[in-house]
């Protein structure tokens, strides 16, 4: 019998709407945005940067339940790589209507004590490679496509220890998200960012509980929420709303 996910995908599979692009789309919130894209009826491509089993399992999951989909090995950080990744959607499913840049990496540590390397790293992947995938995407979306940056609600808090150079990053990416959203306004491309608080993931298995009593609603959030966000800012629907951060974080942040 099939899944509801599966019967969601063959309900709107069979009406195309174009080409989609996410970065970091195999697993967590980049899987679900993919999964949410393939069955609004997306032909939907996406990077991943390790564990090609779990990218090609989404990969056959999505084609069983008569969607389209293709994985493509590319690290963020890597200008050219994007920039490969860009050219094999595109030559895969045609011009992209809408691009979703999920990748990203946190390592904690406190100010005084952040080695170098892990803050290269975290400003290579989260700020860098933001900029790198909406750069090489932008030539090949079509007019009145969407771009949509998935960031984070630590950009809205006062503080948080031990998170200050993650905090820097997904900063960085709301105030790039308003700066492009205006450059890309005349080909009427939108630019949005999400910006989600805790999350089910497997990277998050370990703190779900003490995560879920510091929300007012007392849980953290599914990827599948997060993937319907993505949903709304891809349609037609939401074509008056650009350069705006919206926070999907069951209140923690009031």
């Amino acid at each position: 019998m099939a899944s509801e996910k599966e019967n969601a995908v063959r309900k709107d599979a069979t009406t195309p709407r174009g080409a989609a692009l996410v970065f970091g789309g195999s697993r967590g919130i980049g899987a679900a945005a993919v999964q949410r894209l393939a069955a609004d009826g997306y032909a939907v491509a996406f990077t991943y940067v390790s564990r090609p089993d779990s990218a090609q399992a989404l990969v056959a999951q999505i084609v069983q339940a008569g969607g389209r989909a293709h994985a493509i090995a590319a690290d963020s950080a890597d200008a050219q790589a994007i920039r490969s990744a860009v050219a094999l959607a595109v030559e895969r499913f045609g011009a992209l209507q809408v691009v979703v840049v999920n990748a990203g990496i946190y390592k904690a540590g406190s100010i005084d004590a952040v080695p170098l390397a892990d803050l290269d790293q975290m400003l290579a992947v989260n700020v860098r490679g933001v900029f790198l995938a909406v750069q090489a995407s932008v030539s090949h979306v079509l007019d009145g496509g969407r771009i949509i940056t998935i960031g984070s609600n630590v950009a809205l808090r006062t503080g948080q220890a031990g998170s200050s150079v993650y905090q820097l990053t997904k900063t960085a990416v709301a105030g790039l998200v308003k700066g492009a959203a205006l450059d890309l306004a005349p080909r009427g491309i939108t630019v949005n960012n999400i910006q989600p608080g805790p999350v089910e993931t497997d990277l998050t298995a370990d703190w779900t509980e003490a995560l879920a009593q510091r929300s007012p609603l007392k849980r953290v959030g599914k990827p599948q929420e997060i993937g319907a966000l993505v949903s709304y800012l891809a349609r037609e629907e939401s074509g008056y709303m650009t350069g705006a951060s919206l926070t999907i974080d069951g209140g923690l942040t009031l």
